[in-house]
């Protein structure tokens, strides 16, 4: 295996992404240590209140680590506000020599106050080796640590005529199996997944992440996200799966709502949290911030036309995933994948940067952010 930088941090890349969906609101990080051209140790933070990256590698060489290079992908954090001791401490006790890192951390509380902690202990020190890589895995953490709020995604599922559902509201399947099992690794990845009662109402969806391995003691592959509903009239059936299912579910309702008697304090009784909000309708940012506060660093949009249409105008979203079946409905009353009652002229679209396509089976993923 080479031994220059790059090679190095990819393999440091691939052994963080091992915990996607496991860290938050921690970021995921990998490291390894290097040592005449040889790899001594490597591994990866695998859950908060676990030991960093760094620390595990340096427990994992012991006396050999005194001398070495250490790879990771973001600085070594350098404050004790946390379940874990400083990793800056770490390095420096153990004699490694130099430290090459992928970026570094946005925390305020770390910033750049990592490295030159090391840089002052008299450790050579490199920042921005794959920096743009290593910002895409955490890109979440990034944006949540910087402003308080989740990464939101929006995911579609749609026909080549841009239909999501029937008129009579079918939509079961429109992507095949494979574009599916890639939604499922997705849900595993994200923190919480935002609906609305429409969606509850008619699919009567558990929206967890089915995986293959999920509950296996042995390999960690994912979780199951918290599932958020809007249903401002706390509409939803007391028979609907996503109330008989972990993990938690979290109602979003309107203080005024017309609520049916009782049904509250029953949703309450049943370990169901309800976020209530005022005024007529929901302001979106606000939530964002809501869920933020609770921790939630990520957030996967499954919605109807409405909500997905909604949630764009309110400017919440930060990246989208568009699955295209090779399908055509065809009807002016199928429901458009964003419908509502406003649209852009085309000079003011919505537009994307940084697009991906690629194929999933018989069907196409365009993945990109939005500018």
């Amino acid at each position: 295996m080479k031994t220059d930088n790059i090679s190095i941090m990819k393999l440091v890349l691939r052994l963080a992404g091992k915990a996607r969906g496991m860290t938050s609101p921690n970021p995921m990080v990998g490291a390894v240590l290097l040592k005449a051209g040889k790899i001594i140790a490597d591994d990866y933070h695998r859950k908060p209140g676990a030991p960093h990256a760094e620390a595990l590698v340096i427990g994992k060489a012991g006396d050999k680590a005194k001398g070495s290079t250490l790879y990771v992908n973001l600085e070594p954090c350098c404050h004790t506000d946390k379940r874990t001791p400083p990793c800056t401490k770490a390095i420096i006790a153990s004699g490694i020599k130099k430290v090459i890192i992928g970026m570094k951390d946005p925390n305020p509380k770390v910033a750049g106050k990592g490295i030159e902690e090391l840089r002052k202990a008299g450790i050579e020190t490199v920042s921005g080796i794959l920096e743009d890589e290593s910002k895409r895995l955490n890109e979440a953490y990034i944006k949540h640590i910087t402003t308080k709020e989740p990464f939101v995604i929006l995911k579609v599922a749609m026909t080549l005529d841009g239909k999501i559902a029937t008129p009579e509201g079918e939509s079961k399947w429109i992507t095949g199996e494979k574009a599916r099992s890639e939604v499922h690794k997705l849900r595993s990845g994200v923190d919480a997944i935002l609906t609305a009662i429409g969606t509850v109402k008619t699919d009567d969806p558990l929206l967890t992440a089915r995986v293959r391995g999920l509950e296996s003691s042995r390999v960690q592959v994912g979780k199951n996200p918290k599932r958020i509903i809007i249903d401002p009239n706390l509409e939803i059936p007391m028979d609907a799966r996503i109330l008989q299912t972990p993990p938690e579910t979290i109602i979003v309702a309107n203080s005024k709502g017309q609520v049916a008697k009782g049904k509250k304090e029953i949703l309450s009784d049943r370990g169901i949290k309800i976020i209530e909000y005022d005024g007529e309708k929901l302001d979106l940012k606000w939530l964002m911030k809501k869920l933020g506060g609770m921790e939630i660093n990520s957030l996967l949009i499954e919605g109807g036309s409405s909500l997905n249409s909604y949630a764009l105008e309110a400017g919440i979203i930060d990246k989208v995933m568009f699955f295209i079946a090779p399908k055509i409905i065809g009807g002016r009353e199928s429901f458009p994948c964003v419908g509502g009652k406003t649209f852009r002229k085309l000079p003011e679209a919505h537009k994307l940067k940084d697009i991906n396509v690629k194929r999933i089976g018989e069907d196409i993923l365009i993945e990109g952010y939005l500018k």
